[in-house]
């Protein structure tokens, strides 16, 4: 693995040395699947953040093994986490960018809930397209950064605690319903869930509005690291 793919706190810190007390991290997951919710992780640090676990990574970089493992110690190591989510069903409705940012002000209004956030805190977000700030009522400063989730220890933190939380998840829905191999794709593409898709139909958990059209056949290996 390069250097270049171990997050560090360079950002945080250059935010902390501005003034700001607290700094909040976000990323999401499930964007691209044609099943199951999107999901969105928040962190929250402030300026006694020490070094971050040992490991961490963007999820996308981590085996689900090392993910699961992860997740507990990037909760321990951030002063607050929450998870929101948007269900297939209001992605149907709503479209996706809606539901990245009612997902996202679902995890904002936990943290805010458990954490006093003063209006305007910071908080980096995951891409280069801010889908949160009006979700949020603008009540925080945020700043897109492309490759966050790679870069900045914090948004790793955040995009861990998502995945995982997404993952076990789809492994309960499949457990309710094993036709889709959800415990395996997670609820993305891959030829075996679109052979499931043809002998069995879509279920309630599928984003109906998504299977007009099937993408082109991915890498297998996205499917196992959840690209999208």
């Amino acid at each position: 693995m390069s250097p270049s793919a171990i997050p560090n706190l360079k950002v945080e810190r250059e935010l902390f040395d501005t003034g700001a007390g607290l700094l909040l991290a976000c990323d999401e997951v499930g964007r691209g699947a044609i099943a199951g919710p999107v999901t969105v992780g928040l962190v929250l640090i402030d300026p006694t953040v020490r070094r971050m676990p040992a490991g961490l990574r963007d999820s996308k970089l981590l085996v689900e093994p090392k993910r699961e493992a992860m997740a507990p110690r990037a909760k321990a190591w951030v002063r607050g986490w929450a998870v929101g989510e948007a269900s297939a069903a209001e992605i149907d409705e709503l479209g996706i960018m809606a539901c990245l940012g009612l997902a996202g002000a679902r995890a904002f209004a936990a943290l805010a809930a458990a954490e006093e956030i003063a209006f305007g805190t910071p908080l980096v977000l995951d891409g280069n397209y801010d889908w949160l700030s009006t979700s949020v009522e603008h009540r925080v400063q945020v700043s897109t950064r492309i490759k966050a989730d790679r870069d900045c220890a914090s948004v790793a933190a955040a995009s861990v605690i998502a995945k995982v939380h997404r993952d076990r998840g789809m492994r309960r829905a499949h457990d309710d319903l094993p036709l889709y191999a959800w415990n395996e794709n997670k609820g993305y593409s891959s030829r075996g869930h679109f052979a499931a898709l043809e002998e069995h139909g879509p279920s309630d958990l599928h984003r109906h509005t998504w299977l007009h059209e099937r993408p082109a056949e991915a890498d297998p290996a996205l499917f196992e690291l959840g690209v999208g």
